[in-house]
């Protein structure tokens, strides 16, 4: 065989291989893209659901109803959000927001993004010119456009908040002893505390409730003589918790009995 002939020889070679080589490529890569691809049927936003709840669970009213309650102006009206995942679950978080039609309350939502397990408050507070209205707060639920919604009333009334200072002195009574008794919950005399009203107009036994930073307390005291003046409180865990953990009660507030554990009550 020439030199020519060789050289024919080898090109031809070397173009076969380079087709066998391409083909084997476009094989792979079509194998690869069919057994490979993404699964597009669960690239749309996971499911999920809202929970809504109000605080006290079952508000003691006229009015009553699971996703409803009185209020008067300046209190804080909360209602718990937690979520249930669908089958497929997912480890992003639910954006939370909420807000009021009529624009005669502020709302705030903290926090404002959360995952399963964990809860969000939505504080509605109305305002001087919602007296006698019936305010509608929608919570939204967001992720990856995916929306979930519910909507909720406060009915405002005209009603006055003098029981603060009343209130307190009961919380400070159960203080001193929960430090002792339970002190890993970090509740002590430097605890600090934020206070409203909750189930207005009720006599006979008063309803408020103190938030810090970490724990909910949710206070109620019996207005009458002993051996009847009794008083308990509530501990809710903030942000994990949508009802409390712990209850304690003074027998009677008169007779300065210690405080002591009891159960929860369903309504709480």
């Amino acid at each position: 065989m020439n030199t020519r002939n060789q050289y024919l020889f080898g090109v031809g070679r070397i173009v076969v291989v380079s087709v066998i080589v391409l083909i084997i490529v476009a094989a792979l890569s079509g194998f690869t893209w069919y057994y490979c691809k993404p699964d597009t049927s669960t690239t749309s936003p996971a499911p999920f659901s809202l929970n809504v709840e109000t605080r006290p669970l079952r508000p003691a009213s006229i009015e009553e109803s699971h996703k409803g309650m009185l209020g008067v102006v300046g209190q804080k009206c909360m209602f718990l959000v937690s979520i249930e995942e669908g089958s497929h679950g997912s480890f992003e978080s639910i954006n939370i927001s909420a807000s009021s039609g009529e624009g005669m309350a502020d709302v705030q939502v903290i926090p404002q993004q959360i995952h399963v397990g964990q809860v969000a408050e939505v504080i509605v507070v109305p305002k001087p010119e919602s007296v006698g209205a019936n305010l509608t707060i929608v919570i939204k639920g967001e992720r990856s456009g995916l929306v979930q919604k519910e909507t909720v009333f406060v009915q405002v009334i005209d009603w006055k908040n003098l029981i603060g200072p009343a209130a307190a002195e009961i919380r400070d009574k159960f203080i001193p002893w929960i430090n002792v008794n339970y002190p890993k919950l970090g509740i002590s005399n430097v605890t600090e505390w934020e206070g409203t009203i909750v189930n207005p107009r009720i006599l006979v036994v008063m309803h408020y409730i103190f938030l810090s930073e970490e724990w909910e307390m949710y206070v109620t005291w019996h207005v009458m003589t002993p051996p009847n003046d009794w008083a308990r409180i509530y501990l809710r865990h903030r942000f994990n918790e949508t009802r409390p953990s712990y209850a304690f009660e003074i027998s009677s507030v008169e007779e300065g009995t210690e405080p002591h554990p009891i159960e929860l009550p369903d309504w709480i």
